[in-house]
């Protein structure tokens, strides 16, 4: 994948703070995810006739 969405060592750490451990593509797969909600979100914003992608896009 190319840039990180996510900033690993804090997803790592929260995931740890839950009890658990992070596989190695976590944080791969969890930046792909954010990427397609962002897709999703600015489609929705040039939907309703807007630039800014706001929080209701979600």
């Amino acid at each position: 994948m190319g840039d990180s969405l996510v900033v690993g060592s804090k997803v790592k750490d929260a995931i740890k703070a839950e009890g658990c451990n992070t596989a190695g593509d976590l944080t791969d797969a969890l930046s792909a995810e954010v990427a397609g909600l962002v897709k999703k979100a600015a489609a929705r914003a040039k939907a309703n006739g807007r630039k800014t992608v706001r929080a209701a896009d979600l």
